[in-house]
């Protein structure tokens, strides 16, 4: 059995580990909360996402096939309901909500 002062030390320098783990993010975030290029990059790289997800999911979509219409309809309603109510959940819930619909009634393989 370990001697108690052992698994006190132990105990400590875990805790110390942790706590300094946990904190250190925090502490190099304060000093990049100014920094302009992260600032541009939080501004951009939403949008930029956006469209290289967007054109990864419609890259392989046959156009002349029936069963394109439900990812397109899908698309439609998550532009139309964003730019109506500017609501990101809104606009992810009701496209996901069209294109299940579509795919797993109307347009079924």
């Amino acid at each position: 059995m370990p001697d108690t002062r052992y698994l006190l030390l132990a105990a400590a320098v875990s805790a110390a580990v942790n706590w300094s783990l946990r904190a250190a993010p925090f502490t190099v975030l304060a000093s990049l909360r100014a920094n302009k290029t992260l600032q541009y990059l939080s501004a951009t790289m939403p949008p930029g996402i956006m469209v290289i997800l967007l054109v990864y999911c419609l890259r392989d979509l046959p156009l002349t096939q029936a069963h394109a219409i439900a990812p397109l309809a899908a698309l439609a309603a998550t532009v139309g309901l964003h730019l109506w109510r500017r609501n990101a959940l809104l606009s992810i819930l009701g496209g996901t909500t069209v294109h299940v619909a579509l795919a797993s009634t109307v347009f079924a393989s």
